[in-house]
C-alpha cells in the first residue's frame, strides 16, 4: 500500500508540475507583453523610436504615411484583381439563378393563368 501511495503521489507530482510549468509560461508572457511596450516607450524616450530593433516584436511603423510606394501599389492592384474575379464569379452564379428562375417561373406563370381562368369560369356561371 505504501508504495503504491508513493507512486500516485509521484503521477500526480508529475502533472502538478506541469500544471505550474504551463503557468509559470502564461506569466512569462504576460510579464514579456508588458516589457515590450515599456521598452517602445524607453525609445521614444531616448529619441531612437522607429529603430528600436532592440525591442522583442516590434514593427516599424509606416515610413510613408498617407503616400502609396510602388510596392504598396502592386499589392493593391493584385488584392482589385482577386476581389474583381470574386466579384464577376458571384455575378455570374446570380445571373444563372435568375435565369433558372424565369425559366421556372414560365411554367410557375402558366399554372397560374389555368388556376386564374378556372376561377373566372366559375364566377361567370
Amino acid at each position: 500500500k505504501q508504495a503504491s501511495a508513493i507512486q500516485t503521489a509521484v503521477v500526480k507530482g508529475g502533472e502538478t508540475e506541469k500544471a505550474c510549468a504551463a503557468q509559470d509560461m502564461a506569466i512569462r508572457v504576460q510579464l514579456q507583453n508588458k516589457l515590450a511596450g515599456v521598452c517602445e516607450e524607453m525609445c521614444k524616450e531616448v529619441g531612437a523610436y522607429p529603430k528600436c530593433a532592440q525591442c522583442p516584436q516590434f514593427v516599424e511603423p509606416d515610413s510613408t504615411p498617407g503616400v502609396m510606394t510602388w510596392p504598396e501599389l502592386l499589392e493593391h492592384m493584385d488584392n482589385l484583381v482577386e476581389w474583381g474575379q470574386g466579384m464577376l464569379k458571384t455575378w455570374r452564379k446570380q445571373a444563372s439563378a435568375i435565369q433558372t428562375g424565369v425559366v421556372k417561373g414560365g411554367e410557375t406563370e402558366k399554372a397560374c393563368t389555368a388556376q386564374d381562368m378556372a376561377i373566372r369560369v366559375q364566377l361567370q356561371n
